[in-house]
């Protein structure tokens, strides 16, 4: 399974991003989704998650009410759009996938996810 992440870039502060994740896998659409995010000097986090049916989104809490999580399964893709960026949102942003059986929601854990894509910058000035 092969996740790849694109969508990064510099931007402003104010301004949005969308990171789109294609999910090389035919049940992609089994398959909980989540966004993590590092930024220099720092651990990973999590940032945001969604169940394989789309249903059920969660959000840590700095992207509530500006980060949105979706997913399209006929496409193979889950995205995280983006808005309101700052500057302590430069990161290098990651993709991860949890396969049957998943684990309890909300998929918050990085050990959690058996898939992860390469990741892509993020760097909004101020």
């Amino acid at each position: 399974v092969q996740l790849q992440a694109f969508g990064g870039g510099l931007v402003q502060a104010g301004n949005s991003l969308r990171l789109s994740c294609v999910v090389s896998e035919r049940s992609f659409s089994r398959y909980d989704m989540g966004w993590f995010r590092q930024a220099p000097g720092k651990e990973r986090e999590f940032v945001a998650a969604i169940r394989w049916s789309g249903g059920r989104t969660y959000y840590v809490d700095f992207a509530k009410g500006r980060f949105t999580i979706s997913r399209d399964n006929a496409k193979n893709t889950v995205y995280l759009q983006m808005n309101s960026l700052k500057p302590e949102d430069t990161a290098v942003y990651y993709c991860a996938a949890d396969r049957p059986p998943w684990g309890s929601w909300p998929i918050k854990g990085l050990d959690e996810y058996d898939y992860w894509g390469q990741g892509t910058q993020v760097t909004v000035s101020s």
